[in-house]
């Protein structure tokens, strides 16, 4: 069983786009904080009343979050 739920952060054309890689949850935010606290509340929102045990997921488990940075490749 999972104790780790992993997302990934990625900046969008205006917002930052947090999606859930174990479990069918996307939101997003303006700021980085306010994307963070979306997908905790979107995780918490998701699994309320279900058993963790058809997700594979431990009771206690952790957000493990991923920020994804463009990269820019500056030729000198």
């Amino acid at each position: 069983m999972k104790k780790i739920i992993q997302v990934k952060i990625f900046k969008g054309e205006k917002y930052y786009i947090a999606e859930c890689l174990d479990l069918p949850v996307v939101t997003q935010g303006k700021t980085l904080e306010e994307v963070t606290e979306n997908v905790k509340e979107a995780i918490s929102l998701h699994i309320e009343g279900e058993d963790l045990k058809d997700w594979d997921i431990l009771p206690d488990f952790s957000i493990l979050i991923n920020f994804e940075l463009p990269f820019v490749y500056a030729k000198t």
